[in-house]
């Protein structure tokens, strides 16, 4: 039985799924973070106590303080032994490769997992060896800013480049909205786990074509596609997730372009170990790398991959940072297609009723034989305004076991929720 130190989390999907993982494949894990409270706070539906806090040890201590993290978990791993290191959370995956370098663990290595976290030197390090990606630009100031968006040309861009779940990414159509965007994405100073911000922003040539992204296993033996997962996008000109389905329904050809591109981007990012989840999207110039996320994927895509495929990414997380060698061979689930439908809130504000349309309580729509999984909001639910990957309300999951139908499904389901705010009488509708 292997001891894995698992080092902060996202509190969203993975926080269940990778303590479920290590549990399930006979290991044990301990938790380290600088903040108990903020896992306490955040106990997801169904779970008398948060999952992570249920680990043989809770361990503190400042988890934002790379300098000194090394040498403290070095003391921790002389008491408690530990096998591997591990996080789910992008602002600790170069922590955890730091820690694992330094304890002489399996890691992506410490160097390589900090430049894929860093979205200006990912996009460089990808650019110097020749992975199709937009025309692009890193800049600080204002004036700067300006001036390499009137180079590059409108409509583009604008990311931070040390942010995650499409916080403060959009479209910019002009200087105008540039100005908007760059000062939103450049007034805090510390991101949401109080790490200090970069100044900086990224920006992008405006792709076009559908976006999917690539699910990954690199190991010594190089980089395994486990497959390719479709995307739905909306909140423009935000960029927010509403849905994804995998298998993506693809011709062969897009398929295998997506693929390649994204193994292209793995190694050229230097990624030696662990799962990756790549996004891509498939222009009318062919494919083209949006960005290398060194971890599994969220949203709860890992769910649709396992329920397609049996292969369960966070189970290969945790036994690839043991050292182990994950079984990557598919098994026949029964299932053609599994899609996630997410309730993305039409704007803020907090919500009354919550319905079908043309009457009729939401939890039906849990009842229905194909529905897998469903959390769906409850009146009183304050919901933010859609401009990113962290105002969902819930989601559904459906399995289509004929084929790939689970995307339509699911968008169908959806389209009957009926979701009223307290101001308004009238219905919105996700």
């Amino acid at each position: 039985m292997g001891h894995l130190l698992v080092i902060e989390s996202w509190v969203g999907a993975m926080s269940t799924l990778l303590p479920r993982a290590i549990r399930e494949s006979g290991h044990r894990f301990s938790f380290l973070t600088r903040d108990l409270g903020h896992y306490l706070r955040k106990t997801p539906p169904g779970h008398a106590v948060h999952p992570l806090l249920a680990a043989e040890n809770l361990l503190t201590a400042d988890t934002n303080d790379l300098a000194a993290l090394p040498a403290r978990v070095a003391a921790l791993h002389a008491v408690l032994g530990f096998d591997g290191v591990v996080s789910s959370c992008d602002y600790y995956l170069p922590a955890v490769a730091a820690v694992a370098e330094h304890l002489g663990l399996p890691g992506a290595g410490a160097d390589a997992t900090a430049r894929a976290c860093r979205k200006d030197r990912a996009r460089a390090a990808l650019a110097a060896a020749g992975v199709a990606g937009p025309r692009f630009a890193v800049t600080g100031g204002w004036p700067e800013t300006a001036a390499a968006a009137a180079e590059l040309g409108y409509p583009l861009v604008l990311k931070p480049v040390d942010l995650c779940a499409g916080m403060f990414v959009r479209r910019v159509a002009d200087e105008a909205e540039l100005r908007a965007a760059h000062g939103a994405a450049t007034a805090a100073t510390t991101n949401a786990r109080q790490q200090p911000r970069v100044p900086a922003v990224l920006l992008e040539e405006l792709l076009t074509g559908p976006e999917v992204s690539v699910e990954t296993v690199t190991t010594g033996a190089g980089t395994a596609v486990i497959g390719v997962t479709d995307k739905s996008l909306t909140g423009a000109p935000f960029f927010v997730e509403s849905g994804h389905m995998f298998p993506a329904a693809l011709p062969e050809p897009e398929r295998a372009a997506a693929a390649g591109l994204a193994v292209a981007a793995v190694t050229a990012l230097g990624l030696r170990l662990g799962v990756a989840h790549t996004e891509v999207r498939l222009t009318p110039d062919g494919p083209r790398l949006v960005e290398v996320n060194p971890r599994p994927a969220g949203n709860r895509i890992t769910e649709l991959v396992r329920r397609v495929t049996g292969i369960d990414l966070p189970m290969v997380h945790a036994r690839l940072a043991l050292g182990e060698e994950p079984d990557l061979e598919p098994v026949d689930t029964g299932a053609g297609s599994a899609a996630i439908g997410l309730i993305v809130p039409p704007r803020a504000g907090t919500l009354g009723a919550v319905g079908l349309r043309g009457g009729g309580a939401a939890a039906e729509l849990a009842a229905l034989p194909d529905v897998v999984e469903a959390v769906l909001p409850e009146p009183g639910a304050v919901a933010g305004d859609p401009t990113s990957n962290n105002t969902y309300l819930g989601h559904l999951m459906v399995v289509d076991r004929a084929g790939a139908g689970a995307r339509r499904r699911a968008e169908e389901l959806l389209d009957r929720l009926e979701l009223r705010y307290e101001e308004l009488a009238g219905a919105v509708a996700p």
